[in-house]
């Protein structure tokens, strides 16, 4: 199977109300050049899931400033002035999260778990309507796993079948969110041919990876 489209077709897979996650850590590991075009196609009315909401004029932050983005749940959104000003004036949806619990939330749509039992947040407006569980008479807080129609992450190096290496902290969700997509698509800077990757160097296997950007 031909993995290789372009970024314009990657953006395509993506329609109007989808839920949609884009890895990395206030850009460091975006596919930039995909979200660039999924600001040129228009689409909106998405559910945005990602660590952060970037910066204005980088990474996921421009599909915020474009408002295209109906609800975003994310850790934390102090680099994007423009996500507290839509937040605060009603246009779009903020869910937050821990850090930690996000990305195990993530990990959890991926693996087909019901969610994952937590002290984080407990007592606080982040457990707010969501179900407290009793094991052992100690209180846990219960998040439930996420997953997304299509999930756009970034690669340092992959080959043709999909498999992916990331380096330092461009690590960082890209390949938690490769299990918990229907569909998942990763823009790579490098691409090369199939086995000369090692296998113990692959850190997601092809079997995730639905299409592939160079």
């Amino acid at each position: 199977m031909d993995k290789l489209i372009t970024a314009k077709e990657a953006a395509s897979k993506l329609k109007d109300g989808m839920t949609v996650m884009i890895g990395g850590f206030l850009a460091n590991g975006t596919p930039e050049r995909i979200v660039d075009e999924l600001v040129k196609s228009g689409v909106k009315d998405l559910t945005l899931i990602v660590n952060d909401t970037s910066y204005t004029d980088r990474g996921n932050g421009r599909l915020v400033d474009n408002k295209q983005i109906k609800k975003v749940i994310v850790s934390h959104i102090g680099t994007n002035p423009r996500t507290a000003e839509l937040m605060n004036s009603g246009e779009m949806e903020v869910e937050f999260c821990p850090q930690g619990s996000l990305a195990e939330r993530i990990r959890c749509g991926g693996v087909g778990l019901g969610g994952a039992l937590t002290k984080t947040g407990m007592g606080t407006i982040v457990a707010e309507g969501k179900q407290i569980v009793v094991i052992d008479g100690e209180e846990w807080l219960l998040e439930k796993p996420l997953h997304a129609d299509v999930a756009y992450i970034k690669a340092n190096k992959g080959d043709k079948m999909g498999n992916l290496v990331y380096w330092g902290t461009t690590q960082n969700f890209n390949p938690l969110m490769a299990m918990a997509a229907d569909c998942v698509i990763a823009e790579v800077d490098e691409l090369v041919e199939e086995g000369e990757i090692l296998p113990h160097e692959v850190h997601t296997p092809s079997l995730f990876v639905d299409y592939i950007v160079k």
